[in-house]
């Protein structure tokens, strides 16, 4: 019976990714399973590690979170059997999906990490819509502070910056 709840979780994971427009991270994914089963948190963990190892979902690390995609041999998995996930829980998947839908696509879509460089730091900050990335931006700082509260504050103030690029861009002389 343990299998059987391990392959569920995985095929829930396999099928949230299949629905969401945008890769989402492990809190975003373990907030709708915890919900389903408080238990299944340990079986979660092993679910996304057998996943990756399957090459049925691949993770992107930036800075402290891991986002999840689906890949195109997930994708054929989940399609061949989805039919297995019980109709309740694929509505409730629709349900946190669409009631999160701006708070997971903003949370996926804003991105910005930093990483050392001979004596000065590399900031990568970009801003992404599905899987289009719309602007990426790379800064050279000299500290590690600085790269910190760049890649901080450009969750706050990333539409302000991509406004005035166009705006500046299409401007006329």
């Amino acid at each position: 019976m343990k299998n059987e709840g391990l392959v569920l979780y995985k095929l829930i994971i396999l099928y949230m990714l299949k629905r969401s427009n945008y890769p989402l991270t492990v809190s975003q994914i373990s907030q709708f399973i915890l919900e389903f089963n408080s238990s299944a948190f340990f079986d979660l963990q092993i679910g996304l590690n057998e996943l990756v190892a399957s090459d049925f979902i691949h993770p992107n690390t930036e800075r402290n979170h891991t986002f999840y995609e689906l890949t195109e041999q997930g994708l054929e998995a989940v399609n061949r059997f989805e039919f297995k996930i019980d109709d309740k829980i694929k509505l409730a998947i629709l349900n946190y999906l669409k009631d999160q839908k701006i708070e997971l696509r903003n949370e996926s879509a804003i991105s910005s990490d930093y990483y050392p460089s001979g004596n000065e730091f590399i900031v990568k900050c970009s801003i992404k819509e599905k899987k289009q990335t719309l602007l990426e931006i790379k800064l050279a700082v000299p500290t590690k502070e600085q790269a910190i509260h760049i890649c901080d504050t450009w969750k706050d103030k990333n539409e302000e910056i991509y406004q005035y690029l166009i705006t500046e861009i299409w401007q006329e002389s």
